[in-house]
C-alpha cells in the first residue's frame, strides 16, 4: 500500500509561515482522499484539513480557517499545508493521513476513517 513521509516541520515564531509536503510513494495516491491532522503534547490528535481526490473539495478546522490552506498536486503525488500567521498554539506534530473513501463534513475528520498514516513532522512555534 502507499506510504507517506511529511516534511517541512521547524521551529518558527509567532506570525510566520510554514509550508508542510507529504509525498506519497506512488501513482494510487491520486484515488486517495488526503488529510492533516496534528498532535500537541499531553493533547489527543486533532483534525486540520482534508482534500478530495482531485482537490475539488476542501475543509478545515475553525481553529485553523482562513490561516492554513491544503492543496495536492497528484502529478508529484504530494499534499501540502501552507500554514500562515501561525500561533503557538499551533504547536504540535503534525500527521498526513490517506482515506479511499470521501465525504464531507463530519466525514472528513474522522481519523478512524483513514487508513494509512505517515510518521509526523514537528511544528514549534515560538511566542
Amino acid at each position: 500500500q502507499v506510504q507517506l513521509v511529511e516534511s517541512g516541520g521547524g521551529l518558527v515564531q509567532a506570525g510566520d509561515s510554514l509550508r508542510l509536503s507529504c509525498a506519497a510513494s506512488d501513482r494510487t495516491f491520486s484515488s486517495y482522499a488526503m488529510g492533516w491532522f496534528r498532535q500537541a503534547p499531553g493533547k489527543e490528535r486533532e483534525f486540520v484539513a482534508a482534500i478530495t481526490q482531485w482537490g475539488g473539495s476542501t475543509y478545515y478546522a475553525d481553529s485553523v480557517k482562513g490561516r492554513f490552506t491544503i492543496s495536492r498536486e497528484n502529478a508529484k503525488n504530494t499534499v501540502y499545508l501552507q500554514m500562515n500567521s501561525l500561533k503557538a498554539e499551533d504547536t504540535a506534530v503534525y500527521y498526513c493521513a490517506a482515506r479511499n473513501t470521501w465525504g464531507t463534513m463530519p466525514t472528513m475528520s474522522r481519523q478512524y476513517e483513514y487508513s494509512i498514516w505517515g510518521q509526523g513532522t514537528q511544528v514549534t512555534v515560538s511566542s
